[in-house]
């Protein structure tokens, strides 16, 4: 037979309510009594039924999704298939965008209490949460886009994604293959914490790597005198800065669509062509580059199918069913804006 709530309690010299307050983050429980309680969690690995849990306790038909950067056209695509998969099993879905200085598992353990949340999805951040606060957030989680370090026990959480440092990787190799060499950036730099941007910005480092090419900061733009969220309007400023400190840059990779967008408007703007002078390749494949002129080079993320995964673990995990974790493949789609550069 597993760990129970009442091992739990008997070994750390506590009652059971007040270990069910731990693990669900609710009422006053001191700092030394929450430590002493944690670390027997801890030492015996004890992982809750969040699906069983669920399913005796919450009657509750309200599902959250808090994404970071919900202005970005990808999330707001899954969103709406989300939205709809959601209405036709009676559910509820709350949609609230989550600022970058907040993290997003802590917000998600507030608003399960104060929302009566019965699941929640996780869209965008950071793969830097911890196994307490899971354990903490005592409702079926997915994360879309992102997952958890190797050390967080896969029972807790269902994920969706995709190889991020992997496609970061194809775009450059990509570039690299028509010939670049002098190929920049387009990177938010503002956490050194584990991000799908980040991964992305790996890929294009090894490809440089293998490809023995040097790796050159000054192709990185790293400060766009915008905020990041403003996705075109980054990619505006990054693609000048680029091009000022390095006026034989031929092609750039950005790690989104939008940011893909705003570069290619300022490309223009300082009286280029795209490809003539400069190639560019995006991450996302979303609909808005397919329509731009020329049609913008991607890497393309199944929304559709993404999204799908993410709702139906989530409803399977409900239903008292296990975690689930799938990987997508990405797909390069070219439609115009990258060829080999200028001899």
């Amino acid at each position: 037979m597993g760990i129970t709530i009442k091992d739990i309690a008997r070994i750390s010299g506590v009652g059971i309510s007040t270990v069910s307050r731990v693990l669900n983050n609710t009422g006053y429980v001191s700092d030394e009594v929450r430590q002493k309680v944690m670390k027997t969690v801890r030492d015996l690995n004890y992982i809750p039924n969040i699906s069983a849990r669920n399913l005796k306790s919450n009657d509750s038909k309200n599902i959250a999704i808090l994404a970071k950067g919900m202005t970005n056209p990808f999330f707001n695509k899954m969103i709406r298939v989300i939205e709809e998969k959601a209405a036709l099993r009676g559910y509820s879905l709350i949609i609230q965008n989550v600022d970058d200085h907040v993290n997003e598992l802590d917000l998600a353990i507030r608003e399960a209490r104060s929302r009566n949340l019965c699941g929640v999805i996780l869209m965008g951040g950071t793969f830097g949460y911890s196994t307490e606060r899971f354990r903490q957030l005592a409702i079926p989680c997915v994360l879309v886009t992102v997952s958890a370090s190797d050390d967080i026990p896969p029972e807790l959480y269902s994920s969706v994604k995709i190889d991020d440092e992997k496609e970061g990787f194809r775009a450059t190799e990509y570039l690299i293959s028509l010939g670049h060499k002098k190929i920049g950036f387009i990177y938010d730099p503002s956490t050194d914490r584990l991000t799908p941007n980040r991964l992305r910005f790996m890929g294009y480092q090894r490809a440089l790597k293998e490809h023995g090419i040097p790796f050159d900061p000054s192709l990185v733009a790293d400060n766009t005198d915008a905020p990041f969220y403003s996705g075109y309007l980054t990619g505006f400023n990054a693609m000048k800065q680029l091009y000022t400190r390095n006026p034989e840059i031929t092609a750039v990779f950005a790690f989104a669509d939008v940011l893909a967008l705003g570069a290619m408007k300022a490309v223009f703007s300082m009286g280029l062509k795209i490809p003539d002078d400069i190639s560019i390749v995006g991450f996302d494949g979303i609909d808005a580059g397919e329509f731009y002129h020329p049609s913008l080079d991607t890497i393309y993320q199944p929304a559709s199918e993404m999204a799908l995964s993410s709702i139906e673990f989530l409803f399977d995990m409900l239903q008292g069913g296990p975690s689930q974790h799938t990987v997508y493949d990405a797909v390069l789609t070219k439609r115009g804006s990258c060829k080999p550069p200028k001899n």
